[in-house]
């Protein structure tokens, strides 16, 4: 009997120890050696400038000086509601939208980039936005105001809702899957993950895909979040409308490998089992 055991065992344990997780499976940024770093020792910024697509939603504000009228670039619905104000915009300031996922008021009464990658705005007329960043399209919409303005009287405010993001994992990252907002500049994976809670260990980080919206159409990159030369990649930088998806660790799919106990337990029922299916047949 007790050779019947050391044989099942030395069967299974081979297979337990695939199925175990190191400590290199879930440590972020471990030391690479193609890290490319300054002459200061530092890690060089790499973010990509953001250029507005089609059917994006924009935030535009003018500022002006209490004297100032700018809602003769609006309709009567955008208009300042009080005679002292002295702004008017095209969209007003809301929480995050809601689980059916953006931001209602944002959309309502934003400036939505059409079909041919431009926006109107009343008064000023229709603006290329497609392409291009929205420093550049600020730009030339505040020439434009500065033609019915005192320059230096107005400031243009353009802006998307933040940077909107989404995270799609297994059944065991739930909590963390969905819509996204952070009001930043600039947001890192490492960062947005934090936000959110962190990754479980069935979660495999040397394979996390990021499908990213460019104007000429969909991007699909894949990083290694274990490495840290993934601060080098464009894609460590998350933008606005990214998909971030979590894939689940081939070895987990099995039950196997989420943490040693588990590991332990699940090695041990199926030694009993094996031994129980045995002593039944030979019964027999």
């Amino acid at each position: 009997m007790m050779k019947i055991y050391q044989r099942v065992l030395f069967l299974v344990l081979p297979y337990l120890l695939v199925s175990c997780i190191s400590t290199k499976d879930v440590r972020y940024l471990q030391p690479s050696e193609s890290l490319v770093i300054n002459e200061e020792g530092l890690v060089p910024y790499n973010i990509p400038v953001y250029r507005v697509t089609k059917n994006d939603m924009l935030n535009l504000n003018i500022i002006t000086t209490p004297k100032g009228d700018a809602a003769q670039f609006y309709s009567a619905l955008n208009a300042p509601t009080s005679a002292s104000s002295n702004t008017a915009s095209t969209s007003v300031n809301s929480n995050a939208g809601t689980g059916q996922g953006g931001n209602s008021n944002f959309y309502f009464n934003g400036l939505k980039v059409d079909s041919k990658g431009d926006i109107n705005i009343m008064g000023i007329g229709f603006v290329k936005a497609e392409g291009r960043t929205v420093e550049d399209i600020t730009q030339e919409i505040q020439t434009k105001v500065n033609e019915n303005f005192v320059e230096g009287k107005s400031e243009v405010r353009l802006n998307t809702d933040g940077i909107t993001y989404y995270i799609l994992g297994d059944v065991e990252s739930t909590e963390m899957s969905g819509e996204k907002k952070v009001h930043k500049n600039t947001l890192t994976i490492t960062e947005a993950l934090a936000i959110n809670g962190g990754l479980n260990r069935t979660v495999d980080r040397t394979n996390v895909v990021i499908h990213r919206k460019l104007p000429e159409g969909i991007k699909i990159a894949k990083i290694d979040l274990t490495r840290e030369d993934a601060m080098n990649s464009p894609y460590y930088w998350v933008q606005n409308g990214d998909e971030i998806f979590l894939n689940t660790r081939s070895k987990n799919l099995n039950g196997l490998g989420k943490d040693p106990i588990q590991t332990l337990t699940t090695g041990v029922s199926v030694i009993t089992t094996a031994m129980s299916i045995y002593l039944i047949l030979t019964r027999l």
